[in-house]
């Protein structure tokens, strides 16, 4: 166990941390497994937009590496407009 305050808060803190980026990191695979399951090409163009931003703020926080996000973002647009 720790002794010091500091370190007491940093692992209240890190788990909060690690809670919230669980929880953002689920709603993201959810949202793309909802996108790549869409049937219609005009529902799929309008939830692209979202989901790209949620991608891009996944990487932005670190929660996602960047290239992961590219390789997920570019899958998703060629998946787009090939229907």
């Amino acid at each position: 166990m720790a002794n010091h305050k500091s370190a007491l808060k940093r692992i209240r803190r890190n788990e909060a941390v690690r809670l919230r980026n669980r929880y953002q990191h689920k709603t993201v695979r959810n949202a793309i497994k909802k996108l790549r399951n869409e049937e219609d090409k005009k529902a799929a163009e309008e939830l692209l937009p979202n989901v790209v931003g949620m991608i891009d703020k996944l990487a932005k926080r670190n929660i996602i590496h960047k290239n992961k996000a590219a390789n997920l973002k570019s899958k998703l647009a060629s998946k787009v407009a090939a229907m």
